[in-house]
């Protein structure tokens, strides 16, 4: 077994380690731990969840020390991210005592002022980061080490021009991480403009196919919610995801379930941060918990113990897919992916199986409770089939046998 001093880790680094019970490097930590330490760029193609903060980590906590400038400054996607990597490079540099700080939007903007005066290292979004830029609150001119975190998707959400911006205010001569769950065309222009003839790394994903289970439903139009609700009850279950595409219907879902006596949470890109806060450390401290998320919201947290996964919605992006499923049956650990699929839905299902090259089973639909979807009549009309479906049925079949093309 490959142990983190003989990747290259110094002493006071496994100590913190080992105080968080890591035992053996990960895939991803073992194949760039020994480049990041000597000094190499990389590019890790690498999912969440699978080590790479500590990857990183190990050369911003080996090479600084404290000084009161930013020397290393890592860029994530979401808030969320920003606090979990913040929150894990404090933990692993306990022995060096270095300033660590999260820099994001939705909060107040002075107390970071105050705290980036004193931080060694900074991790942060694109858009506070670029305020603070703007402001002359922060320096980026002795930053050594700069990290780009799930690049992939920072560029999805638009913040390229960003990242753009801010690298051209760190120096040239720097260390550059790029970590991203695939390699995409932006990132690969982004690592040949601004890297130093980096290492490409690649880590399998943490999601074993032979113990994830993937199926899906065929549902009637105005059906969805009540076949979740459905499984769901009877289903053995802990930690559940539930996916939808919008907001709103992340809202609609949730309320919808909580009704229906299931603890169910929402978290989206419209919450304050300290309601997303809230919702993440009662989802992470509970055993039998479901979350309603958005891909943008879900993207980033890493989160153990995910027993099911089910698709309310199918992803416009076939590649977004995977992303949701590697929720669950990680570390070994089996899981479930349920797919509800309406009328409206098998386009986007059959592109998802065709660009993943993946064969779906199909599961019988049961009977169910016709259940209601909270909120206005035209947004169900709109989202869920004409209302016809809704009068004068107590209790429906869903149909069986509709001809479903999947292309493979």
């Amino acid at each position: 077994m490959t142990t983190f001093k003989e990747l290259g880790v110094q002493n006071a680094l496994i100590t913190a380690i080992n105080e968080h019970g890591f035992e053996k490097p990960t895939e991803i930590q073992e194949k760039t731990i020994p480049l990041i330490v000597s000094g190499r760029d990389i590019i890790g193609a690498s999912a969440t969840g699978s080590g790479k903060t500590l990857a990183f980590a190990s050369a911003i906590i080996q090479n600084t020390t404290r000084s009161g400038s930013v020397q290393a400054l890592v860029l994530t996607p979401t808030r969320e991210l920003a606090e979990q990597v913040c929150n894990a490079i404090k933990a692993f540099s306990k022995h060096t005592k270095l300033s660590v700080i999260a820099v994001y939007g939705g909060v107040g903007i002075e107390p970071q002022i105050r705290k980036l005066q004193s931080a060694d290292v900074v991790v942060g979004t694109p858009g506070r980061i670029l305020d603070h830029v703007s402001r002359r609150t922060i320096n980026l001119q002795n930053t050594r080490f700069l990290v780009l975190d799930e690049a992939d998707k920072m560029f999805d959400m638009g913040f390229k021009d960003d990242v753009e911006r801010i690298i051209s205010k760190t120096p040239k001569e720097r260390q550059t991480m790029l970590f991203s769950a695939t390699i995409t065309e932006d990132v690969v222009h982004l690592s040949q403009k601004h890297m130093n003839n980096p290492v490409r790394v690649i880590a399998s994903t943490l999601v074993d196919p032979k113990k994830l289970h993937q199926i899906y439903y065929d549902v009637e139009d105005g059906l969805k919610l009540s076949v979740l609700v459905y499984l769901l009850k009877r289903e053995k279950s802990g930690l559940v995801m539930v996916f939808c595409n919008s907001r709103r219907m992340v809202d609609r879902v949730a309320k919808s379930l909580k009704k229906q006596d299931i603890d169910a949470k929402a978290i989206h890109g419209g919450f304050s941060q300290n309601r997303r806060s809230n919702v993440m450390e009662e989802f992470n401290t509970g055993e039998e918990l479901v979350l309603v998320c958005t891909d943008v919201a879900a993207r980033g947290l890493d989160i153990s113990g995910v027993s099911h996964v089910y698709n309310f919605d199918i992803p416009d992006e076939a590649n977004q897919y995977v992303h949701r499923i590697g929720r669950t049956a990680r570390a070994g650990e089996a899981g479930i992916a349920i797919n509800l699929l309406s009328a409206r839905d098998h386009e986007k299902f059959s592109h998802v199986l065709h660009e993943n090259d993946l064969h779906i089973e199909r599961v019988q639909t049961p009977y169910v409770q016709r259940v209601a979807l909270e909120h206005g009549d035209e947004e169900r009309r709109r989202n869920f089939g004409p209302r016809k479906h809704h009068r004068n049925q107590s209790r429906s079949r869903v149909a069986h046998g509709r001809n479903h093309r999947q292309r493979h």
